[in-house]
């Protein structure tokens, strides 16, 4: 499993995708704590993304026409999360390249959605509601991951200087 979970580590984390930051910064108290309220929020994201498709599903059921795009929008939101929850996974375990795409995604993924959320007619009113609400959860992990001692535990490589720098 750990040779598939290597590949998979290659593919997404490019030439870092073996730099590992210091244990000491992954066992501090803070991060620990950072990761589970990230782990939360995402949880939280899972939950928001079943439910739209479970209310695409009964509206379908229902008679109501569910438009291409809401499906298209439920289906990328879970895999969107899915993926989430590893970049999560990995970056607990150090992976600095995980901890990177993690706090890019959940800084892009909002204002994609939002933007996306603003286009007239698209999506019915619940599913901008859902969009709004996946964006604000997206903005309270990309806080926590923003903060000065998440990026001081995961100093990019080749900022080796800054390894240790752990705030209290």
């Amino acid at each position: 499993m750990e040779t598939l979970l290597a590949r998979l580590d290659r593919i997404a984390g490019g030439r870092h995708a073996a730099y590992t930051v210091p244990d000491e910064g992954r066992a501090h108290p803070r991060t620990r704590r950072a990761f589970a309220v990230v782990g939360w929020l995402l949880a939280a994201e899972l939950v928001i993304g079943l439910s739209a498709v479970v209310v695409a599903v009964v509206l379908t059921l229902d008679g109501v026409t569910v438009a291409f795009p809401v499906w298209m929008r439920s289906v990328i939101v879970l895999g969107m999360t899915v993926t989430l929850f590893y970049f999560s996974w990995r970056a607990q375990k150090g992976y600095y390249w995980a901890y990177s795409r993690l706090r890019l995604f959940a800084k892009i993924f909002p204002v994609v959605t939002l933007v996306i959320a603003a286009i007239p007619g698209l999506y019915p009113l619940w599913m901008v509601t859902e969009q709004i609400v996946f964006s604000l959860i997206l903005i309270g992990v990309a806080d926590y991951l923003d903060s000065d001692h998440m990026r001081a535990v995961f100093p990019r490589p080749g900022n080796q200087g800054t390894t240790g720098d752990v705030r209290a």
